[in-house]
């Protein structure tokens, strides 16, 4: 079954992820397939961001020998948001405050898709330019 993994707005099936508490460990292929990181001699690296491991903590990020990098760790070190719910094999990765910070000042809102009452989809994207009013409703 597995681990879903849902990071930068994307899901990601990881076959051979180990969930240790509030660790994430994720073979360095899967590391790559469902995150865009990669690990490098560097550190940990997505493009050209490459964030060194700390000194003295090499064990809290990787282990077997490279073949294992702990994501959680990574998120934490960003100041990403984690949370992980083991029964449902389920870690969600948020955007760290300042990336959010600066979203919110550009006042652009993120793209989504949602489903009319007559099941057309329907992204944010389609009404670039034009003016719009996006309600929501909840029965709790």
């Amino acid at each position: 079954m597995g681990i879903a993994i849902l990071y930068d707005r994307r899901e990601y099936q990881a076959a051979d992820a180990l969930a240790e508490g509030d660790n994430l460990w994720l073979k360095t292929d899967d590391l790559r397939a469902g995150t865009g990181w990669e690990l490098k001699p560097e550190g940990a690296c997505r493009g050209e961001r490459c964030v060194p491991i700390p000194h003295g903590r090499e064990a809290e990020f990787v282990r077997d020998g490279g073949k294992r990098f702990n994501f959680a760790a990574l998120a934490r070190t960003l100041g990403n948001p984690v949370a992980h719910d083991d029964r449902h094999g389920v870690w969600a990765f948020g955007e760290a405050p300042a990336e959010r910070m600066q979203a919110l000042r550009t006042l652009a809102a993120p793209d989504f898709t949602l489903p009319d009452l007559d099941g057309r989809m329907h992204s944010l994207a389609d009404y670039r330019g034009m003016k719009r009013i996006l309600m929501a409703w909840a029965s709790w």
